[in-house]
């Protein structure tokens, strides 16, 4: 509650009063989330005139980064458990952590005829090469190893997996026909304002743990204008309206 408060303060005093100057704030984005911050950093940075530098990478890797040192102040992330984490290990601040968006796996294709609408594609051989993110780095990959192994699928598919480091790699496997399909972020393939490319199977929220996805306040970040105004502003409902037509889930 508190660390809410002077968030709240924080936004509050530097519009009201004008005095803060405009400044900068660092943010890692975990890779599902790339494209959509995109959006989001620019109405922030248009109604506040904060800076915004962004890295994207899987949330693994983001993860070691901030804790060898990374110059970031927020971390959105794929999951619930980097953050926690980060604050367990004092690099970031307590009770910060708030859920931005929940996360939808699909199986996706270009090739529209691969993909049904029931999933049974991954019950045949037809799929040669099936993309999955690292499992041990990215959530989306944990996730689909988990709705494979609920499916009875797992031991049947594992030849055929082709492994990408983040959720950004694994679309580009199945992009550019390094695989036939793959386990993608919903909001890679449901792009607000382009037409669906190819067909995707949004697989069951059953069949695998919730994608909680988090933002939390790094230390680098406590006290820091920018970064405080940020946390604020993916609050508001102006983004959390942007983070639906992507394809997410929202926390109540």
């Amino acid at each position: 509650m508190k660390s809410s408060w002077l968030l709240s303060v924080g936004l509050a005093w530097s519009q009201a009063c004008g005095l803060v100057a405009a400044g900068e704030v660092r943010v890692a984005v975990a890779a599902n989330f790339a494209a959509p911050f995109q959006q989001i950093a620019a109405g922030f940075t248009k109604q506040t005139g904060h800076a915004v530098k962004v890295s994207a990478a899987s949330s693994g890797k983001l993860l070691l980064q901030i804790q060898h040192g990374a110059p970031f102040e927020v971390f959105l992330s794929a999951d619930a458990e980097a953050p926690r984490k980060l604050a367990a290990g004092g690099l970031a601040v307590s009770d910060s952590a708030f859920t931005y968006a929940m996360g939808k796996l699909v199986l996706w294709s270009p090739d529209p005829s691969r993909i049904d609408a029931e999933g049974k594609a991954l019950q045949g051989d037809a799929l040669r090469r099936v993309a999955v993110a690292n499992p041990k780095l990215a959530p989306y990959g944990a996730a689909a190893v988990e709705a494979m192994r609920a499916l009875g699928l797992l031991e049947r598919l594992s030849p055929r997996l082709v492994q990408g480091e983040s959720i950004a790699q694994t679309y580009q496997f199945v992009a550019t026909g390094n695989a036939d399909a793959g386990f993608v972020a919903l909001s890679q393939v449901q792009v607000p304002g382009q037409a669906p490319r190819g067909a995707h199977w949004l697989l069951p929220e059953r069949l695998y743990t919730p994608i909680r996805q988090d933002a939390v306040l790094l230390k680098k970040g406590e006290g820091q204008v920018a970064a405080m105004a940020l946390m604020r502003y993916l609050r508001s409902e102006p983004v959390r309206a942007l983070i639906r037509t992507w394809g997410y889930g929202l926390d109540p």
